[in-house]
């Protein structure tokens, strides 16, 4: 991966499906489903430049699946620390994490990624 690359957009769908309270908690699965579509059709508002986008997902997502436009990945342990693993693993590639996460937010800006919070993909 070079410099040139599409902007990485990880997205934390625990952190940004909790970031509503819309009744998320009664189906987990549904609402990271809702979150992958609307990011599938909408990108990364306010970017105009060609990105990725890999949705993490932990938990009672486990299996959500991928569509066009984004990549799912389950967590087979901490969704964090997959999040890290994937920011790691960018190299010098741009990387956005999209969380409001405390301890994420700095795990993955000592790496080098951007960090932004849920309304970056989920308005509320």
């Amino acid at each position: 991966m070079t410099e040139s690359d599409p902007l990485l957009v990880i997205v934390d769908a625990a952190n940004v499906v909790g970031s509503v309270p819309d009744g998320w908690w009664r189906d987990r699965r549904g609402a990271a489903e809702r979150l992958r579509d609307r990011l599938a059709a909408d990108g990364l508002p306010g970017h105009s430049g060609p990105v990725e986008i890999v949705l993490v997902v932990e938990g009672a997502a486990r299996g959500v699946e991928t569509v066009p436009g984004v990549r799912v990945e389950s967590a087979p342990g901490s969704g964090d620390d997959h999040m890290v693993d994937l920011v790691a693993g960018a190299g010098k590639r741009p990387v956005l994490v999209v969380t409001a996460d405390r301890e994420l937010r700095r795990r993955v800006r000592e790496l080098g990624a951007e960090v932004s919070g849920p309304r970056t993909v989920r308005p509320v």
